[in-house]
């Protein structure tokens, strides 16, 4: 698959808006690193998720956390089991305690790289490692390869996968780290924005309940609360009025947990405490 043949423009489930889409293929084709920013809920993730099955490719998925280390994103050696087989053999198992990669756990990176094809590799939450882990990530996303120490080998990725990192801007992420990457933030969809994404995802839907929810949505996001609702929780709200043939009333909108996630947020919703006291 020649990379500069490859096209994302959306899905029957994701609206990809044209800043967007031109940024996402360009990364795609020049075979750059792309970093998406934005609020959570605005679809950084879904749109690996979407684009490997628009286009096709597997997808490897390293969901970051503090505690990670760039080494274990790439490989693992399971030393416990090694030292096991050379205390009490391996039997039929066809490990041999003298051949390393018998006792390799590749990473998502470590899979990525060694596919026999294109696959799309999401590295979730980037801003969740810790700075020396990102500076460890620098060179091996750029240049596709890392080297296993324990036997001096370098992992060369014949196939470039088409790198995808999200971040909610917990943490800073470095400027070398940045120039490295194609960047992109997700700006907070408008209400056409949202319609048009609504639109995707309930295609039969009246567009009157449609609207009448969405405006109950942008309120709530207007009042202040610790979390606002995001585009997943409108989505979610809306499958579970149709489900259950409620209307989204604005006096005193019903399943609100749905919308508003926090306990103190719903508290104060409920109080009337967070912003004008427009429902109750």
């Amino acid at each position: 698959m020649d990379p500069a043949t490859l096209s994302f423009q959306g899905t029957d489930r994701y609206y990809l808006d044209p800043e967007l889409a031109a940024i996402v293929n360009i990364s795609l084709q020049m075979e750059k690193p792309l970093l998406l920013t934005g609020e959570a809920g605005t679809g950084k993730t879904q749109l690996a998720f979407e684009a490997a099955r628009d286009l096709g490719m597997d997808m490897e998925i390293l969901r970051c956390k503090s505690t990670i280390k760039g080494e274990e994103a790439c490989y693992n050696q399971d030393t416990v089991l090694r030292l096991n087989d050379a205390r009490f053999g391996s039997g039929d198992t066809g490990r041999s305690v003298q051949n390393f990669y018998d006792y390799v756990i590749w990473g998502p990176i470590g899979r990525a790289f060694r596919a026999d094809k294109r696959v799309v590799l999401l590295l979730d939450e980037i801003d969740k490692t810790e700075s020396d882990v990102q500076d460890n990530l620098l060179d091996i996303l750029e240049d596709c390869q890392f080297t296993i120490r324990e036997v001096n080998n370098t992992i060369q990725a014949d196939i470039r996968p088409f790198i995808v990192l999200t971040s909610n801007a917990k943490r800073e992420l470095s400027d070398p780290f940045l120039r490295r990457c194609y960047c992109h933030h997700i700006a907070f969809p408008s209400k056409e924005q949202m319609m048009e994404i609504l639109r995707l995802h309930y295609p039969n839907s009246s567009a009157k309940l449609m609207e009448a929810a969405m405006n109950i949505f942008y309120d709530l996001r207007d009042r202040g609360f610790e979390k606002p609702p995001a585009t997943s929780e409108l989505i979610n709200w809306i499958g579970a009025l149709e489900r259950t043939g409620q209307a989204p009333d604005a006096k005193r909108p019903p399943m609100v947990g749905i919308l508003l996630k926090r306990a103190s947020d719903i508290q104060a919703f409920r109080a009337g405490e967070a912003g004008p006291k427009r429902y109750l």
